[in-house]
């Protein structure tokens, strides 16, 4: 299935590819043959998709109307049998440390798989198509290019304004690759397959597997995929045919390509192992997704008056209902025989040696836990953690800690009792300004305050607001959150940016500092608008940029 510029590209009937989408980049990355796969996925799978969408819909409903997340039936097969998943790849029985970032820049992904300037390295990088990469598609392209070049061990890449800065891997010292390709709410609206656009993670997962599949191999590595927000166990059986099919395809064996999910819905949390027995052919593990989880907590109770979130800032692992939720991952995973991987710190080194001081240990003190309770590994935002983490992890793992005293079904609904302030509130627009400026630009994540603010922890601002003033919450100041203080705040935050802005380079680079300020301006009134409609959007975005 290999790609090839000197064939002529025959677009399948059925298939389109808009005009302004099928550039040059595409073609490298198109054949006929591989358009052709991707019409018989769609064919194939996306009436269920579109019937899972639907019963997400559902769900929510109900959730609206004052249902409660339930655990499944515990007299299953999934849930009292005795089975375990398939063996893991000795290549993939070492994930202490995971790095993960934005799939479409290659600088960052060979950072993210090469050593840092300490020498440490961590053990496997997740390549993101989904929370931290803008679906522009040029950001897509790129990213399918640049997991052909990362498989292979030969991406390189030199800085066009600075010949002499030359990035290249070292293929025989580099991260083990991961890809995580796009949930099942995201559309790719550059391709249409009669008539409809096609699924964002099928056209992430064949575009990169039919090349890397055979890539990984080749080099005596296991195939690996990394699948975001799963909500029920029906979604990861949808998944786990549509890997099955690919396999068929590619004619290797069932179960080569190996999975992690990320359990970062309430409603996952309540089916972990419900999920983990759809996957038990393929799966390497389960995730600890955090941030998504808490923007679920959120979305999922918006509308009850008894659940109102505490500021984000404050909603930790040691909240009870995320302890829990941690720990019945690990326990159910390793009873499973399969890998439990923490969550992430998200961290940007700071400007200051005390701030560095000051990031770095509460890194070390949340990997410490994470690993105290069992977890395998975890993750970190950027390479300047990656020691400090690693050195928490002593162990190539620790599946043989089963957390047998820990009740597999605990408590995990959320049931905030901390304050909602001002503070907060203000952090919530912060990060929404800030946040929007690069999503507006095509970029997915962005270094803000201290903090690495990608979608998921946006979505987390956004939802928090929304359910505050959707509740006439009053702060622990006596205020009540309305659409005017929103507004005031928001005011209020901008203008403290652009005099940040101004500050850091007024009279050094004008230009540059009206353009930001436009830019943030923007950014605050679409912020804004989202932040505060009637009713709140499932997600910030539900469908890729057209070209």
């Amino acid at each position: 299935m290999n790609t090839s510029t000197e064939i002529e590209l025959k677009i399948p009937e059925g298939v389109v590819v808009t005009d302004r989408a099928l550039t040059p980049k595409a073609k490298q990355i198109f054949t006929t043959e591989n358009l052709e796969v991707l019409a018989a996925l769609h064919r194939k799978f996306q009436s269920d998709r579109k019937a899972l969408l639907a019963e997400r819909n559902k769900r929510q409903a109900a959730f609206d109307n004052g249902a409660l997340p339930e655990y499944e039936d515990t007299n299953t097969e999934a849930a009292s049998g005795n089975w375990i998943v398939n063996p893991i790849p000795e290549d993939l029985r070492r994930r202490r440390v995971e790095i993960t970032g934005p799939v479409n820049s290659a600088k960052m992904v060979i950072n993210m798989l090469s050593r840092n300037s300490d020498g440490y390295r961590a053990d496997m990088a997740m390549l993101d198509f989904e929370d931290s990469m803008k679906p522009s598609w040029e950001n897509v392209l790129d990213g399918v290019l640049n997991v052909q070049g990362a498989s292979q061990g030969n991406l390189s890449w030199t800085d066009p304004s600075n010949p002499a800065k030359h990035y290249e891997l070292d293929p025989k010292d580099m991260a083990g690759v991961m890809v995580r390709v796009r949930g099942l709410h995201l559309d790719e609206v550059n391709v249409t397959i009669d008539g409809e656009p096609v699924s964002g993670g099928i056209f992430d997962l064949w575009m990169t597997a039919c090349t890397m599949v055979e890539n990984q191999m080749k080099r005596g590595k296991t195939p690996k995929y990394y699948v975001p927000k799963c909500e029920h166990y029906l979604e990861a059986r949808w998944w786990n045919n549509v890997f099955s099919e690919i396999e068929e395809i590619l004619d290797v064996s069932p179960g080569t390509i190996k999975t992690t999910f990320l359990i970062e819905t309430l409603t996952g949390a309540f089916q972990i192992e419900e999920i983990l027995f759809e996957l038990r052919e393929r799966a390497a593990g389960l995730n600890v997704g955090r941030w998504d989880k808490i923007f679920s907590d959120i979305k999922v109770l918006k509308t009850h008056r008894g659940r109102i979130m505490e500021d984000r800032a404050t909603i930790n692992m040691h909240k009870y209902w995320m302890d829990n939720y941690a720990k019945r991952l690990i326990k159910i995973c390793h009873s499973r025989g399969a890998f439990a991987i923490g969550g992430m710190s998200a961290f940007t080194p700071g400007k200051t040696e005390e701030a560095r001081a000051e990031q770095t240990a509460k890194v070390v003190a949340d990997k410490g836990y994470e690993a105290a309770i069992g977890h395998d590994g975890c993750w970190v935002s950027h390479p300047y953690f990656i020691g400090y983490a690693l050195n928490e992890f002593k162990h190539d793992n620790q599946l043989s800690r089963t957390l047998d005293d820990f009740d597999k079904y605990p408590d995990i609904l959320p049931n905030s009792k901390g304050d909602c302030t001002m503070k907060g509130l203000r952090t919530n627009v912060r990060v929404g300004i800030g946040y929007m400026q690069g999503w507006n630009q095509d970029i997915g994540c962005v270094a803000w305050d201290g903090l690495m603010e990608d979608l998921a922890t946006l979505e987390i601002s956004r939802a928090q607001t929304w359910q505050w003033l959707h509740h006439n919450t009053t702060l622990s100041c006596g205020t009540k959150v309305t659409k005017e203080l929103i507004h005031t705040v928001f005011e209020e935050e901008l203008e403290k940016i652009l005099a940040e802005v101004d500050e850091s380079l007024s009279g050094k680079n004008d230009a540059l500092a009206n353009k930001l300020k436009k830019e943030f301006t923007q950014a605050a009134a679409d912020a804004e608008a989202a932040f505060v409609k009637d009713e709140l959007d499932d997600f910030l975005s539900m469908a890729s940029d057209p070209a």
